[in-house]
């Protein structure tokens, strides 16, 4: 005969639940917390009761000499306090730790000692700790180690760990599934009746943030448990037979989670490839009509193509490489052609040579047809950077003298995120400054580039403050009256430059974008006013991708909040 089970409200939230960010782990944790209070099993008559089994488990103990005995005994009202609204099912009832097994510390052999190790003996550590079984561990130790006062803990024994930082999140428990020995960072629990061993791993899971929140303690270096307490408190025991049932239940209940996990990544994969081909389509397009054709291919699969961050992310790069590609806007005939506009660059330059502002470049070869790396619209040109910067130099070759106060001094951390970032900077004294603009100066409209570490991050100079760079960073001075600074930089930004930022990039550890190879980049060059066209453009589509990252980031956090309603209601059934 069967008692009245009570079922949560779940099974209809469950597909909320777990595609919720993060609702697998959520759905984990709901299962246990549901198992360890009797919601996921039935109670029967015919099991013998837990307080029958708590009898049992007090003869065992008192056969044991050496049995550890909890120092403080709280009564189960206590713990009721903590678990607002829980009440025993039937059958079942509130038992310590230290009622149900016998706990070991353990210890780490002398080091000095080279016959206490590389034994046969597993030495387990929180290192080990990864998995719900315990069948090896990283380091063995030798019978001698244990003669000098290791204790040996037996299959079926409950590993817990008792003092790691990894207890500021959670609990490991383990179970052994050989005889090992431990560090003393771990506490062994011997269950008197070995075949409980699943049910309390799977208890002390389930009461994981009960534990966390009040019997964990901050140290000065790592968390710890407060084991006394730890040990004394009393957990709710269900009968044996009812324990199996749990274990059993959960396991299938895990399962189902794992599956959901894998579907998930498959999903991810093929969402992956999805998006990248039919954006690398629609970036590969060779005409405005295959453009068309290619962005309605995206346009009928909206709603599920841009339904994650990492798509609406991919998306704006193939707006960037559309921008450089002459996709993104029409051309004019009235334009003045690019190449036009790249002879004046060249008077410029040569006036300011002659003055002796600048120094001439070294002469780089031109972009031959056969190596054009795609067609251009043809008003456009294709140039080197060199050909079209006034300058690029790179910042201070020496670490300077720093002071609490002075002129800012920059490196790639103040424009790893795309912007100037003067919220946590150096400072350089004014006479330092002085000496180091002579050769390198940035100034409003001047185009920064990140060389070494983070390379290619490009970042228009918008702010009048003065201040130096690191030789970390490049300078590029352009002409001003002749390029758009923000379609330079959205170049350089493109997928397309990117990608000569990183095969310029040389060396192993910290690697650096060298200057010639900056120099060197082949820059797709439209006409000046096409240039602001495409700029406007841009911003335009990138105002629209944010509008989406927003309201996709709404649509989670709701979504995320009725899971969160769902698991808080589902738990309290």
């Amino acid at each position: 005969m069967y008692l009245a089970a009570r079922k949560p409200s779940l099974a209809q939230g469950v597909d909320l639940i777990a595609t919720a960010a993060g609702g697998v782990a959520r759905l984990r944790k709901l299962i246990l917390s549901l198992a360890v209070r009797g919601a996921l099993s039935r109670q029967r008559l015919s099991d013998e009761s837990a307080e029958r089994l708590l009898i049992h488990l007090s003869q065992r103990r008192r056969e044991k000499a050496n049995s550890s005995r909890a120092k403080a005994d709280p009564t189960a009202s206590d713990f009721l306090i903590h678990v607002t609204g829980f009440a025993l099912p039937a059958g079942w009832a509130w038992a310590s730790l230290s009622e149900l097994g016998s706990f070991a510390s353990g210890k780490t052999p002398s080091t000095g000692r080279a016959d206490y190790w590389d034994g046969n003996i597993p030495w387990v550590t929180p290192k080990d700790m990864k998995a719900t079984r315990i069948a090896g561990s990283e380091d063995h130790v030798s019978e001698k180690a244990i003669a000098d006062g290791l204790v040996i803990v037996p299959e079926s024994a409950v590993l817990i760990v008792v003092r790691s930082g990894i207890l500021r999140r959670m609990v490991p428990v383990a179970i052994t599934t050989m005889r090992c020995t431990v560090n003393q960072d771990l506490k062994a629990l011997t269950l008197f009746e070995p075949s409980m061993a699943a049910y309390v791993q799977l208890m002390i899971a389930g009461f994981e943030s009960f534990i966390l929140s009040n019997l964990t303690k901050i140290g000065t270096t790592v968390e710890s448990i407060k084991f006394d307490e730890f040990a004394a408190c009393h957990f709710p025991i269900p009968p044996l037979a009812e324990q199996h049932r749990i274990v059993a239940r959960v396991e299938e209940l895990m399962k189902l989670c794992d599956a959901l996990v894998q579907s998930g990544r498959l999903a991810d994969e093929q969402h992956a490839r999805l998006t990248s081909t039919l954006f690398d389509a629609l970036a590969a397009s060779e005409s405005a009509h295959a453009l068309a054709e290619n962005w309605q291919r995206i346009a009928d699969h909206f709603d599920l193509l841009l339904d994650r961050p990492e798509a609406i992310d991919a998306l704006e790069q193939t707006i960037f490489q559309l921008a450089v590609r002459g996709l993104l806007v029409p051309q004019s005939a009235r334009d003045e052609p690019a190449s036009a506009l790249r002879e004046q660059i060249r008077r410029e330059k040569d006036d300011l040579v002659r003055a002796g502002a600048v120094r001439r470049d070294r002469p780089l070869p031109d972009i031959g047809r056969d190596c054009e790396p795609f067609e251009l619209p043809t008003s456009w040109e294709w140039v080197k950077l060199n050909e079209i910067a006034i300058q690029i130099t790179d910042g201070a070759h020496h670490t300077p003298t720093y002071v609490p106060v002075g002129v800012p001094f920059l490196s790639v951390k103040n424009l790893s995120s795309g912007y100037l970032d003067f919220s946590d900077t150096r400072f350089i004294t004014e006479a330092a400054h002085a000496e180091l603009s002579r050769r390198c100066k940035p100034e409003l409209g001047d185009l920064l580039l990140t060389k070494i570490g983070t390379t290619g991050i490009a970042v228009v100079v918008n702010d009048r403050r003065p201040f130096s760079i690191f030789v970390s960073v490049a300078l590029i001075k352009l002409p001003a009256r002749l390029l758009d600074r923000e379609y330079l930089s959205l170049v350089i930004n493109s997928p397309f430059v990117r990608k000569q930022s990183q095969d310029g990039t040389e060396g192993v550890g910290n690697k650096n974008l060298v200057l010639r190879k900056i120099a060197a980049f082949s820059i797709p060059l439209p006409p000046f006013a096409e240039q602001h066209r495409i700029v406007a453009r841009v911003e335009e589509l990138r105002r629209l991708c944010a509008q989406l990252r927003e309201r996709l980031t709404h649509a989670r956090q709701t979504q995320a909040n009725l899971a969160d309603a769902l698991v808080a209601r589902a738990a309290e059934a």
